[in-house]
């Protein structure tokens, strides 16, 4: 394992955590968080556990994503506040 390529995973992930809780426009806050989920996928590919990966992959950044983005179609695309 690298510790680089962990490191800068990691902080990849808290950025598009951040970015996905501070956006206004719902559909780049679903979008940060499928690559969130696509970024977490990567990270327990690097450490080790391709099945747990391949889960991450097809539904956090795959179902949840097409899920939320139906959803969101059915509501308004800015938040309130």
């Amino acid at each position: 394992m690298l510790w680089q390529l962990d490191f800068w995973l990691m902080s990849l992930l808290i950025i598009a955590a951040v970015v996905a809780l501070k956006v206004k426009d719902l559909l780049v806050s679903v979008g940060m968080l499928t690559g969130y989920s696509f970024l977490m996928a990567l990270l327990f590919s690097e450490l080790g556990a391709p099945d747990v990966a391949l889960t991450e992959a097809a539904l956090g950044a795959g179902l949840t994503g097409v899920l939320l983005v139906a959803a969101l179609h059915r509501l308004e695309r800015r938040s309130q506040d």
